[in-house]
């Protein structure tokens, strides 16, 4: 078995994509009406079709409970660019215990989006900052390999 997508029921598809391609720059590479696949595999279902799917009318947004993360190699340059858009935040920007940054924010459908520092950028942040390999990976709770091979 082969995990293939993730998919997003919405209730506007065009508000959906628009938001997906502005704050997130992904675009659409399958185009079947009611369903849409954007680059990175993610799915766009119509709430429409997706209630039919299920048999029921009963789809609640903004649970909370799960979120599609992706990691920004520029992340300075992708928050600042954020907060010259409307965006609802779940939380600003935060760092982590293991030092990573991280931000989180709703979609249009209360679908919560987290973009994270890359972790490499995050070895070198504090590899630049004057750690050694051995403090960053006691900093970041991670083999001292990985912090090496970071600074590659």
């Amino acid at each position: 078995m082969k995990l293939k997508n993730t998919l997003l029921a919405v209730a506007d598809m065009e508000r959906s994509l628009t938001f997906y391609e502005t704050v997130l720059g992904l675009q659409v590479v399958l185009d079947f009406g009611a369903n849409k696949t954007l680059t990175g595999g993610l799915c766009l279902q119509t709430l429409e079709t997706w209630t039919g799917f299920l048999e029921t009318d009963r789809v609640a947004f903004g649970g909370n409970d799960a979120e599609l993360y992706f990691e920004e190699d520029r992340f300075d340059g992708f928050v600042r660019r954020l907060e010259s858009l409307e965006i609802q935040y779940v939380h600003p920007v935060k760092e982590h215990p293991w030092g990573q940054r991280v931000v989180r924010f709703y979609d249009p459908d209360r679908h919560i989006i987290e973009v994270g520092e890359n972790m490499r950028a995050v070895c070198r942040r504090f590899l630049g900052s004057g750690l050694t390999p051995e403090e960053t990976a006691a900093r970041m709770d991670v083999p001292v390999e990985y912090v090496r091979e970071c600074a590659e």
